[in-house]
């Protein structure tokens, strides 16, 4: 294998372990939606289960900061509803609320 070869196969290897690796907010927020079972009540375009409100468009509705506060503690936000508290790290909270406000 020539020089350049060998150098144009590193280069095209280290541009891929990057471009693989690296995810949005937005996107790790959807990977988590999924991941987590968010579907399993809640309704995104044709996906999910219509137990809880579908949030297809909540980003419309709904700020960032306020989804945010949601995800952190459902019951602060409203006593009444039946989400259950969820066990997010801070980085999933912004993650879900970029997925979520990116719904339109």
């Amino acid at each position: 294998m020539s020089r350049a070869a060998g150098l144009a196969l590193v280069l095209l290897l280290a541009a891929l372990a990057l471009s693989s690796g690296a995810q949005t907010p937005t996107e790790l927020g959807k990977q988590y939606f999924m991941n987590s079972g968010c579907y399993g009540c809640h309704t995104v375009g044709k996906m999910g289960t219509p137990i809880g409100p579908n949030l297809s468009r909540v980003g419309a509705k709904y700020s960032r900061a306020y989804i945010e506060r949601w995800l952190r503690d459902p019951a602060a936000q409203r006593p009444n509803a039946h989400m259950p508290a969820l066990e997010l790290s801070e980085d999933q909270v912004k993650a879900l609320a970029a997925f979520l406000t990116s719904l339109r």
